[in-house]
């Protein structure tokens, strides 16, 4: 190891000082390497860098890019819309608007809009009571989750925390922090979770939880699918029973480890796959209709108690088709009946309320007028119409009381879409950040909250408007305290600026 100089900082001061003073006269560096005995590339080494640090003394300071509402808009639009990254966003605007912004500038407003952001969720919550859908969207890592509040009628994000992990405690202070921020709530909709469950019971002991319909028929669905597929392979199998078949009726020995040689067993095993198969699909659908918020028949509409003695006697059917279905098929359709077994009570929470509405105007409205509301209703969407049609077409001593319960209909909640329609938001982000900030999910939270829709029957209006919020502006960035988009005049950086 070669040993320092033993100069003082004084001294080295002094001699590049004088190598600096006499620079270009000869012999100036010789005579400071004999009379110090500091060898000459020493000497040269300190003068350079006393050089480079006069220069850097003199010269003036780059002053900072002037960050203006224009760039501001550019950089968080990009954010959210294009799900990029800072780099990603740098990157964008390089390419496209000839601006060289350094990550400094860019983290910077990304970390004032989140700010803002944060106290926007904290302080804005609709006055009206609302219906909520809860559910968790895990980490890319599964060592936590992302728990999420979100309206069922307007898909308004109420909440979106993480990642947390998934336990009642965490649903528990979610929920409570919604109540300390002035949000009510009378309805929870939720995949059957336990945690969500238990932090309910916690917070709101007197509100019945909904179950969330979609989960369990696709459940359905899947196990459809595998019946189908067991179907769609004993019929594969045929041309190779046949040949087998042949084979022994020429005397031959049959191929295989197992062969099937009996042909007619094997058509009749086909006929009983395809029966359960098919009873299957058709109780399916059956459920699909007695799980809707109508149900409607030739008796008219449905109380809770017929609604209830369908459903029995579908779950009965299921339980013989399971009885006389082989094996392999035996086992799937068993699971199917478990399913529902343990899932249907908590699949219809919404029916006593409708129910108690239908009865209620009776007086005004009788069933039989009732159930030509509900066929209506039932087929709005075939008809394209929508609830103010169908009481424009209905006499006129009927509206009033068509209204309160097209109204109720309309209200009644059975599945937690709104909340998975938030999670396919939160996708894309998660596989570009990896993992989702406080103030992320907020920034994303309040553009989703105010953002117009284009298309459908609530054109025009934000999750905002259809939660009572009708003040509320369109423009998210003018919510966070930005200025309008009319009002901001683009500037264009140089690279020079932002170096």
């Amino acid at each position: 190891m070669v040993p320092a100089h033993p100069s003082t900082p004084a001294e080295r001061a002094q001699w590049t000082a004088l190598m600096l003073a006499y620079q270009g006269e000869y012999g100036i560096v010789t005579h400071l390497s004999r009379a110090h005995r500091v060898a000459r590339p020493t000497l040269y080494a300190w003068r350079d860098r006393a050089q480079q640090a006069l220069v850097a003394a003199f010269t003036p300071p780059t002053p900072p890019p002037t960050i203006t509402p224009a760039l501001e808009r550019q950089i968080l639009t990009v954010w959210v819309s294009a799900h990029a990254s800072a780099r990603g966003i740098q990157t964008c605007l390089r390419t496209l608007t000839e601006q060289g912004i350094s990550l400094a500038t860019i983290t910077a407003i990304l970390h004032t809009a989140q700010q803002r952001a944060i106290a926007w969720m904290q302080t804005h919550t609709p006055s009206s009571v609302r219906a909520l859908a809860l559910d968790e969207i895990y980490a890319t890592d599964r060592r936590g989750a992302y728990l999420n509040a979100v309206d069922v009628h307007s898909g308004a994000v109420w909440a979106s925390e993480g990642p947390l992990a998934v336990d009642p405690d965490s649903w528990t202070l979610l929920l409570w922090s919604l109540r300390d921020r002035g949000l009510g709530w009378d309805r929870v909709v939720l995949d059957g979770g336990a945690a969500m469950q238990a932090a309910c019971r916690t917070v709101t002991p007197a509100l019945i939880v909904q179950g969330d319909q979609w989960h369990v028929l696709h459940s359905c669905a899947q196990l459809q699918a595998r019946l189908d597929r067991c179907l769609r392979d004993l019929e594969q199998q045929t041309p190779v029973v046949e040949r087998q078949a042949e084979r022994v009726a020429a005397g031959q020995r049959p191929k295989g480890r197992r062969p099937k040689t009996d042909l007619a067993a094997h058509v009749q095993d086909v006929a009983v796959a395809g029966r359960i198969a098919e009873g299957v699909r058709y109780l399916t659908h059956e459920l699909h209709r007695l799980l809707a918020v109508v149900v409607l028949d030739r008796r008219g509409l449905l109380d809770a108690t017929h609604r209830q003695a369908e459903l029995t006697s579908l779950l009965t059917l299921l339980a013989e088709l399971a009885a006389t279905a082989p094996l392999p098929q035996q086992a799937l359709v068993q699971q199917l009946q478990r399913l529902l077994q343990d899932t249907l009570p908590q699949l219809l929470t919404f029916v006593p309320q409708v129910e108690q509405v239908q009865h209620d105007l009776r007086a005004i409205l009788s069933a039989k007028q009732q159930a030509l509301v509900a066929w209506a209703w039932l087929r709005q969407q075939g008809l394209g119409w929508t609830s103010r049609d169908i009481l424009a077409a209905i006499p006129a001593d009927w509206r009033s009381a068509a209204r309160v319960l097209l109204a109720s209909w309309d209200d009644a909640v059975r599945v937690s879409s709104a909340v998975e329609r938030w999670h396919s938001i939160l996708r894309p982000h998660l596989a570009v950040h990896r993992t989702l900030t406080t103030g992320m999910l907020a920034l994303l939270a309040v553009w989703h909250n105010h953002r117009v829709f284009t298309r459908g029957i609530h054109k025009g209006k934000s999750p905002l408007h259809l939660s009572g919020m009708t003040e509320a502006p369109t423009d998210w960035l003018v919510a966070l305290g930005y200025p309008p988009a009319e009002d901001v005049t683009p500037q264009t950086l140089t690279f020079a600026q932002a170096a």
